[in-house]
């Protein structure tokens, strides 16, 4: 960016010159589609017990081991509100488990 200053008035360029931007005008926007809560209430309260469980250090892993992480307690609630036939989103990142 050329920095000017003013001195008795009249203005001065540092002497760098700025590479012109071109502007894009975007013609066509995507819209989106409406397609509802991702999650159901039932799925809300599961994760919120098992939360209130996480919080009381009663919460454990399939392993047996309490669960210290925030973020591991809010996968094992969708894990369970999935179990329970609730409305969530399929496991992201991963192939489908077989049965």
């Amino acid at each position: 960016m050329a920095r000017t200053s003013t001195k008795g008035g009249k203005k001065r360029s540092s002497g760098r010159k700025t590479a012109s931007r071109k502007t894009s005008t975007r013609t066509a926007r995507t819209t989106r589609k409406a397609t509802g809560r991702k999650y159901g209430a039932k799925a809300k309260s599961k994760v919120g017990q098992t939360m209130k469980e996480y919080k009381r250090g009663e919460l454990t892993s399939g392993r047996g081991a309490k669960v210290k992480g925030r973020k591991q307690a809010v996968a094992i609630g969708l894990s369970k509100a999935r179990k329970a036939g609730a409305k969530v989103p399929a496991r992201g990142g991963r192939g489908k488990k077989k049965t």
